[in-house]
This record gives C-alpha cells, sequence and structure tokens, in this order.
C-alpha cells in the first residue's frame, strides 16, 4: 500500500498519464481517418466462413490509429537509446506487414519470416532475456544466464506474444481490450518498481501510451464494430507488449521477473497454447485456422458476443491483479494472489475443458495464418 502511496505522490504518475491522454486523443481522432483509407485501400474484411462473428464487410486496418498514438506519444515523452530505437523498427516491420495482410492476405509462412526478421532486429539492438530468474526457490543458483541462447530464446517470446495476442482477435473489442488491461498491468507493475528506484518509468511510459492508444479505439470496436483492427493492431500490440516485457519484467533477478510476464499475457498465452494442442492432436498444422479458440467456445455456450468479451475481460483482470499483487509481496497479497488464481482457473477450467468441443477444425481456402484477422 505504501508504494501505491508514493506513486500517487510522485510527479511520474502526471507524466506517464499525461502519456496515456495524448495517445489516446490521437488514435481516437485518426480512427476515422484510418477508416476511410482502409475502405479506400479495400482493406475489408467480407464475411466468407463460419470462424466469421460479424454478417457485413467491415474495414480492418484499424491498427494503424493505435500505432499513431503510440508513437506520437512514445517519441514526445521517452528518450530513444538503442534498445527502443531497435523496437520501434521492428514495430514498423510489423505494421507494414500487417497493412499489406489486412489488403492482400499474405500466406502464412511469408508472414512467420518477416516476424522474425522484425523480432531479430529488436534483440539485436539490445532487447534481450539474458538472465532468468530460477523458478526453484531451493536451488543454490537464483538465476540463470542464457549466454548465446538468449537471442533465441527472446525471438521465439517475442514471436510467440505477437501471434498469441492475434490469435484472440477474434471479437468486438476483444484483442484491444486484453491488450489494455495486460498493457496497464505492465504499468503498473513498472511504476511499482521505479518507485524502488530500478529504473521502470520507461516502461511505465510506453505502457501509458499503449493503453492510451488503444483506450482511443475501442470506442469504435466495441461490438458492434465500425472498424476492425485487423493484423496491423493485433500483430503490433503483441510485438510491443512483448518487447517492453523484455526490457521491463525479464531483467529484474527475483522470482517475479519468472512469473508475472506469464500472467499479464495468460490469456493469449492460454488460448495459443490450446490452439497448438488441439490442432497438432487433429492431424493439423498449428497455424491452420479453426472455430475452437475460447472466444468461439464462449459464444457456443450461449454467451452473446459482448457477454463473452466481458468474460475474457474479467479473466485478464484477474490475471493482471494477481501480477500486481505478487509484484507487491507480502504475505496477506500472496493469499489474495491465490485466491485469485483459484477463480482464474475455475473459470478456466468451465471454458477450456467443458465447453463443447469442434472436433475437426473448419478447411477454408483462405491462407492459414496466426492471425485470422479480421472475424472480431
Amino acid at each position: 500500500m505504501n508504494n501505491f502511496r508514493t506513486i500517487l505522490a510522485s510527479q511520474d504518475i502526471w507524466y506517464v498519464l499525461l502519456a496515456l491522454v495524448l495517445a489516446g486523443m490521437v488514435s481516437f481522432a485518426s480512427t476515422p481517418l484510418v477508416k476511410a483509407l482502409s475502405v479506400k485501400m479495400g482493406a475489408v474484411d467480407v464475411p466468407k466462413d463460419g470462424r466469421r462473428m460479424h454478417d457485413h464487410p467491415i474495414p480492418r486496418m484499424g491498427g494503424l490509429a493505435i500505432f499513431f498514438g503510440f508513437v506520437v506519444s512514445m517519441l514526445l515523452f521517452v528518450p530513444l537509446d538503442m534498445e527502443k530505437k531497435g523496437m520501434l523498427l521492428g514495430a514498423v516491420i510489423i505494421v507494414v506487414l500487417g497493412v499489406l495482410d489486412d489488403k492482400y492476405a499474405l500466406p502464412a509462412k511469408p508472414k512467420f519470416l518477416v516476424q522474425i526478421i522484425a523480432a531479430l532486429i529488436a534483440v539485436l539492438a539490445g532487447n534481450r532475456i539474458e538472465v532468468l530468474s530460477n523458478p526453484n526457490i531451493f536451488s543454490s543458483n537464483p538465476v540463470w544466464q542464457l549466454g548465446w541462447l538468449a537471442y533465441p530464446v527472446t525471438v521465439i517470446w517475442i514471436v510467440a506474444i505477437t501471434n498469441a495476442v492475434n490469435l484472440i482477435d477474434g471479437l468486438d473489442g476483444l484483442a484491444c481490450g486484453v491488450s489494455t488491461i495486460s498493457a496497464a498491468t505492465m504499468m503498473v507493475i513498472a511504476l511499482l518498481v521505479s518507485v524502488s528506484e530500478l529504473g521502470e518509468l520507461d516502461v511505465a511510459v510506453m505502457m501509458a501510451a499503449l493503453v492510451g492508444a488503444c483506450i482511443g479505439f475501442l470506442p469504435y470496436n466495441f461490438n458492434p464494430a465500425k472498424i476492425f483492427m485487423g493484423d496491423t493492431g493485433a500483430t503490433f500490440l503483441g510485438f510491443i507488449m512483448a518487447t517492453v516485457s523484455v526490457e521491463g519484467m525479464f531483467k529484474q533477478y527475483t522470482i517475479i521477473s519468472f512469473v508475472v510476464p506469464f500472467l499479464m499475457l495468460g490469456l493469449p498465452i492460454f488460448d495459443v497454447c490450446f490452439a497448438v494442442v488441439r490442432r497438432v492432436s487433429h492431424g493439423q498444422s498449428p497455424m491452420q485456422p479453426d472455430r475452437g479458440h475460447v472466444h468461439h467456445r464462449l459464444i457456443d455456450m450461449g454467451f452473446s458476443q459482448k457477454q463473452a468479451v466481458g468474460v475474457l475481460y474479467v479473466i485478464s483482470a484477474i490475471l493482471g491483479l494477481s501480477a500486481v499483487v505478487l509484484t507487491a509481496g507480502g504475505a496477506e497479497k500472496a493469499m489474495i494472489f491465490l485466491l485469485a488464481m483459484g477463480a482464474a482457473a475455475a473459470i478456466a477450467w468451465r471454458v477450456f475443458l467443458t465447453g463443447p468441443a469442434h472436433e475437426k477444425p473448419e478447411q477454408t481456402e483462405e491462407s492459414a495464418d496466426e492471425g485470422e484477422d479480421g472475424h472480431e
């Protein structure tokens, strides 16, 4: 509690909030322009199969507005060192790839290769997971030094989270809202850490910019959506959160650094793991689109789109709260963390294990991409 009081009394919180508000204003103001651009370019999602949750064409390049809001705020409020320049360059590549995919529906393998290149640029610029805290609390070695493994491990992390966020982009406002919650969690944790003078204020400001950019876009993306963020937005959000988590959370030498990123991004990680297992068990490629994601299961259980999105927001919020509680520490807070995790586990059990199963993924003529873009 003292840490939270210190944050509220600090000037840093106003700096962070200013970055958030500016990003939100830019994103909100630019979305109608991006919508018009999407229509003019032909980047419109036309429902063609049962995986789509909408029944009429909708522009799907809205992620550009989120990108604009984030970049403007970050350039004004965050000093650009080599790591941040590498992250921004990688993000630009991801956004350009997303724009092309939203217009032309690119094949999965070339997209995957470009994502690896973008992640590698960020990694070579210094965004690397060089050490991991040892989850074995009984070990005499508190950390694992990754050495040369830092490069492949970090690339895998960034590409995996990039695609994990893209995979949950299946209902109006879902991926954007979940990303908002995850980024807000990371922002709060970074502020808590910055109070301890561990230099995480830049991480807090970047996440505030991302939160603001998402909030500015959400009014257009809530059900019924006027515009989708498409691969442009979903992959951008995943890339930024994955890269910033490397710069922030993974560089602490505590058990927190091992657990917290997985809690903050718990829902997309959980969904992508189940997607891979489900598809492989059916003899399909892990990149083959299907209709077995958590949001599809909730719809098949009788929830409306708004209700399903609300349930998944609650799960994300529980996981985010758990990450914050774990960071703050203390016996009582740890108990709250356990209770929150128990509630999340109960909801996840209901959704993933007792929901209706889809025995075989649908076959479509679309590209089998990790993003399943536009079927919000």
